[in-house]
């Protein structure tokens, strides 16, 4: 019961639409002579499926409150039976009419209007000119319904549509300009709203070619052009607030309707009640939703919301992430395959199982006493070849005092047992070796591929979801940055993260330096901006400049080293580099000694992780990878190695430590220690190196030093009294003053290589 109440409430509320809406068209004329426009518009409904039962009665209703004559309700029936008895003649025939079918019942629709017409002494040749503007007002009513009733609002308009629209618009102020309520217009009633709706949703052209045909359609009717100018006023009024609140649109027509009415005197007469129509129709687009504007203006295709554009760039990121996680899943196949194929070393026993083996055959197979020895004393001999061999590959060589006394006593061919024995060991050895080598090179190659594989994966999750774009965001910060004499052609907003925004502007060259640009983005996102990079624009004379979320801390550093006495060079090598818009890498790489071979092991080991770390690398695989290629070097190259990641977006400090000193966190609550631990790199196969996690706040100090600073204090305490006693801010003053104490401590001579990194958080 309650949804067929519904209905017929609905039904009535069109029939009321479609009945105010006729009674408008009957009164809009050319010259007040010709009235074309009311059957055009019933023919046009019906085209666009709106129910003839309704259409007909409103069309009649309409016609005879306008005008009730008996001659005119005989032309309405006679236009209204015309549309009726074919419309229903097709849809029992289950056949579409055509648009020409229309034309030519509109056309005969109006053969009562125009013979009573004649007869009253009207001109035939107006005649004609009222049914061909008709049919052409029924062609321009089907143009837009077909755009609004029928496709919804769902695309753009073309120009054919937007002509139509205005030309229906022109149609509806001629037939308002007559209606009025004593002294209240509703013609001003209807365009002051229609004009803040375009104005807020459409383009500054249209706008004001808008307010333009508004006029122009009263002129038409009355042969007066009085309302052009104000109507054209109230545009340019709410187009110069069109960035800003709806409120300031408002008070900019309401301002400009009391200038014209009270101090320019454009009107007749002005007062309360000639104000009232603006003043409603601007508290109804007050409260008219946002999302009925948002969807207006794709039919009018403002510009700057650029949708194609956008799913585009959805789009391609979507195939992006389908060969990026291909791509990761081939890496991580042939990573296997290159772990497969590594030898597995044989164990020991198997080792000298085989060499045995070898020795009899080459040594013993020839010796008359064979059968003695390797049956009846098989399990002594044995053992005595297990423990040559043994010696062999623990000292390197085995020699006659290693053989037992019992076996010299009855065996001829000790020295050649002997030789044999060392022989294999060492070939055996440089075999294993070289297999390791190999397994070596394949393992790096693995991890490696591993590596690529999980930084495709990665950047195939960075590239899953869609961007998020913020065209209201887009088009404010394009005003503020005009504003501010900032010339900027283009700017794109759009969400990386829910943590992240991004923002891309273009700007002048000269203006792409300027400060106002992130205190301008700022103040629009409603947060802290910082530029992440700038390059040159397509476009000559532009740059393009992108910004996003300022991180939550910064950091400043000083750095000071001092090369031990007596080497032309110094062995530490220190880096400091940005690994992505939130991550710094702060490290000190000490090669094993001092000089010329300590410094090349150092920047070896520091540009190898440098490189890795760019690009994206995992700590395990990038210190895996070095280890094994400093431990496969002809030359010992042994690192000591003391990194520390800052992420600056939430503060957290990754440290990374190998063979190095202890790090400290110096805060208002005291100097703390990290400690140290592991072997240096290129010594051992598997390195594991200290990991330690610590959350850092604004003021802390890091200090990162290298062995050559901490020897020179007594003790580890000593070396956390001299950091606490240092009180500068300045990070390189912080760092000279713990070089100089430190070269105090041996009397100005530095007996090592000496490096300081400090590390100060600041809020950002």
């Amino acid at each position: 019961m309650k949804q067929k109440l519904n209905l017929y409430f609905s039904l009535f509320l069109k029939f009321l639409a479609f009945f105010a809406a006729f009674y408008v068209l009957f009164n809009s004329s050319v010259n007040m002579v010709i009235f074309p426009f009311a059957f055009g518009a019933m023919f046009a409904l019906a085209w666009a499926n709106q129910k003839v039962w309704l259409v007909c009665p409103a069309y009649v209703f309409a016609g005879v409150l306008n005008c009730p004559t008996w001659e005119n309700a005989v032309s309405l029936i006679v236009a209204a039976f015309c549309l009726i008895v074919p419309y229903f003649f097709h849809v029992l025939c289950k056949k579409n009419m055509k648009k020409w079918e229309f034309a030519l019942f509109a056309t005969i629709s109006q053969v009562g209007e125009v013979a009573f017409q004649i007869i009253g002494g009207f001109s035939p040749v107006l005649c004609l000119v009222e049914v061909f503007l008709g049919v052409l007002f029924m062609f321009a009513c089907i143009i837009v319904f077909e755009a609004f009733i029928i496709r919804g609002f769902t695309s753009k308009l073309t120009a054919l549509e937007i002509v139509s629209l205005f030309s229906i618009l022109a149609s509806l102020c001629g037939g308002l300009v007559v209606l009025n309520a004593g002294q209240f217009s509703f013609l001003k009633l209807f365009m002051c709203f229609v004009l803040l709706v375009f104005a807020s949703c459409s383009t500054s052209l249209l706008t004001l070619l808008l307010a333009s045909i508004g006029g122009i359609g009263t002129l038409i009717a009355t042969n007066n052009p009085l309302f052009i100018a104000p109507f054209v006023i109230w545009a340019l009024s709410a187009l110069l607030f069109k960035r800003k609140n709806r409120i300031f649109m408002i008070l900019a027509v309401i301002a400009a309707e009391l200038l014209m009415g009270f101090y320019f005197k454009i009107y007749y007469s002005f007062g309360i009640i000639q104000m009232l129509p603006v003043l409603i129709s601007s508290v109804a687009f007050f409260i008219l939703p946002n999302s009925f504007c948002n969807e207006l203006a794709v039919v009018f295709n403002l510009s700057r919301d650029r949708l194609a554009m956008k799913n585009v760039v959805n789009r391609n990121r979507e195939i992006l992430h389908n060969r990026l996680g291909n791509l990761a899943e081939v890496f991580n196949d042939i990573n296997l395959i290159y772990r497969n194929l590594m030898k597995k070393n044989m164990s020991f026993e198997d080792v000298k199982e085989i060499l045995q083996q070898e020795l009899v055959d080459k040594i013993c197979s020839y010796c008359p006493e064979r059968s003695h020895c390797h049956r009846t004393y098989a399990e002594s001999t044995k053992k005595v070849f297990d423990e040559l061999i043994k010696i062999a590959f623990d000292k390197g060589r085995a020699t006659l005092l290693d053989i037992p006394s019992h076996l010299t006593s009855r065996c001829k061919q000790t020295t050649s047992i002997l030789s044999g024995i060392n022989a294999l060991t060492s070939q055996y050895k440089k075999y294993m070796t070289m297999v390791q080598d190999v397994d070596t090179s394949k393992l790096i190659m693995a991890d490696q591929l591993l590596g690529v594989s999980k930084i495709l994966g990665g950047l195939a999750s960075e590239v899953e979801s869609n961007v998020s774009f913020d065209t209201a965001r887009e088009s404010k910060i394009l005003d503020e940055l005009t504003y501010h004499n900032i010339i900027c052609i283009d700017v794109v907003v759009y969400e990386r993260d829910e943590w992240t925004q991004v923002v891309s502007v273009v700007v002048r060259n000269d203006d792409a330096g300027k400060k106002r640009i992130v205190d301008c983005v700022s103040k629009i996102c409603g947060k802290k901006m910082s530029v992440f990079e700038t390059f040159a624009s397509s476009r000559p004379g532009y740059t393009v400049v992108n910004l996003q979320t300022a991180p939550r801390f910064d950091c400043l550093f000083g750095v000071s080293q001092r090369t031990k006495n007596g080497s032309k060079v110094s062995g530490d090598t220190y880096s400091i580099i940005k690994l992505d818009a939130n991550k710094l890498l702060f490290a000190i790489c000490d090669g094993m000694g001092s000089g010329d071979k300590a410094e090349k092991a150092s920047e070896l080991s520091i540009s190898l992780i440098e490189n890795f770390y760019r690009a994206g690398f995992d700590n395990d695989i990038i210190l895996s990878t070095v280890n094994k290629l400093l431990k496969l070097h002809k030359e010992e190259i042994f690192s000591a190695l003391d990194i520390c990641v800052v992420d600056q977006k939430n503060g957290l400090c990754d440290f990374i430590k190998m063979a190095t000193p202890k790090s400290f966190i110096l805060n208002e609550n005291g100097c703390k220690q990290i400690e140290t631990g592991a072997l240096p790199m290129g010594i051992v196969d598997e390195i594991k190196p200290l990991v330690e996690k610590e959350c850092l706040s604004a003021k802390d100090v890091v200090v990162l030093v290298s062995d050559g600073i901490s020897d020179s204090f007594v003790s580890d305490d000593a070396l956390v009294d001299c950091i606490k006693s240092i009180k500068t801010k300045n990070p390189q003053e912080f760092a000279d003053e713990l070089l100089e104490m430190a070269l105090a401590g041996n009397n100005g001579y530095a007996v090592d290589d000496m490096t300081v990194v400090a590390i100060k958080i600041l809020d950002f």
